[in-house]
């Protein structure tokens, strides 16, 4: 049986990115059920690095993980995690009030005007759109190269991965917690549960009350960008109540209807009607002709009941960490989720200051849900 300092459940972002961090203070195995790491929800991400995104604790925990992704670690990666994409907020006559909410909850936004709009995305209707809100922090953020950067640092640091390795029991000693997989046996005194939609699973293999994690399909698709335009520079476009978005992609364009279907925890696929939702809400304020899809993909986002990130130690069991509910904001905030985390758990923290952390601990805290 094999003996660790941290076992960490789940080689999402949310997963790979504490383990990470932890596997500077000792020694961590990161377990997989799938056959590579971030095969779910990571793999799936509209790839977009939003600060003015999110509920408040969302947005401080974004805005903090900044501060990794354009300032990396020394070989964490040779090429720039963030490209300038700014993100326009539009809003109809009918959703002033929603504009305005979203302008006052977020400093990072500018009010700009129905011309300016159009010079900055050309396919939109400005006789239906009459304002909107532009974030110019925003970027397209490289998710395959922050996991990338993650493994390598995580491998540096002699941190293990085992893939294909689906938990099938966790049993609670005086010391230690033994969890067994697939494929073997282990033990470690912490587990950290970053299960992503399968956290709630995991919590009841350990005999631990669930906190009634919602997982929700999330679709996207690419469209042709039409020919007599060049969509390189447009900004990502967001309907201020987040009934739709859009930006470019490698000279396409991908679209979501933002949806939230609630679903098992699975390995979800898009339905025909969300695409066509998609199209038809985006046609609504667009000029775009689809003549036809080119992808399509879903993925889960799960969140916790009041849409607000879970990270600490379960107050029934010691040492059950949970690191779940990151909802669709767990790309854009791993860093700061990841420092928070290793700060819990071990007591050190280097991208937020310990006081920042300690603030933000009860709003994180899973007892809020006992």
């Amino acid at each position: 049986m094999g003996e660790y300092d941290f076992i960490v459940i789940g080689a999402g972002i949310a997963g790979m990115s504490l383990a990470c961090e932890l596997s500077a203070k000792g020694r961590t195995l990161l377990l997989e059920m799938e056959s590579q790491p971030g095969y779910h929800s990571t793999g799936r991400s509209a790839a977009y690095y939003a600060p003015a995104y999110g509920n408040d604790v969302v947005r401080e925990i974004t805005v903090a993980s900044g501060a990794f992704f354009y300032e990396p670690p020394a070989g964490f990666t040779d090429h720039p995690l963030v490209n300038n994409r700014p993100a326009l907020f539009v809003a109809t006559k009918q959703q002033q009030q929603s504009l305005q909410n979203t302008l006052n909850a977020s400093s990072h936004l500018e009010l700009i005007d129905r011309d300016a709009i159009e010079s900055s995305i050309p396919i939109i209707d400005k006789g239906i759109i009459t304002q909107g809100a532009i974030d110019y922090t925003g970027g397209d953020l490289d998710v395959d190269g922050l996991m990338q950067g993650y493994q390598r640092l995580f491998k540096q640091r002699k941190g293990e991965i085992s893939t294909n390795s689906t938990v099938v029991a966790l049993q609670k000693s005086s010391a230690f917690w033994r969890v067994t997989t697939t494929n073997d046996s282990y033990q470690a005194k912490t587990v950290v549960n970053a299960a992503g939609a399968w956290a709630d699973q995991i919590a009841i293999l350990a005999g631990i009350k669930p906190l009634l994690l919602q997982p929700k399909r999330r679709t996207a698709m690419l469209v042709d960008t039409p020919l007599h335009l060049n969509s390189t520079d447009w900004p990502m476009v967001i309907d201020v109540d987040e009934q739709f978005y859009l930006k470019p992609d490698a000279g396409q364009i991908l679209l979501s209807p933002a949806d939230e279907t609630l679903s098992e925890a699975c390995d979800t696929h898009p339905e025909e009607f969300d695409i066509a939702v998609a199209i038809d809400r985006i046609q609504r304020i667009c000029s775009l002709p689809v003549e036809k899809v080119n992808h399509s993909w879903a993925g889960l986002r799960t969140f916790a009941t009041d849409n607000t990130f879970v990270s600490g130690f379960d107050t029934s069991c010691e040492g059950f960490y949970w690191q779940a509910g990151q909802g669709g904001y767990g790309v854009q905030s791993c860093a700061g989720m990841a420092d928070i985390g290793c700060f819990q758990i071990t007591g050190d923290c280097g991208l937020m200051s310990e006081q920042r952390i300690k603030k933000l601990a009860d709003k994180l805290s899973p007892a809020r849900f006992s």
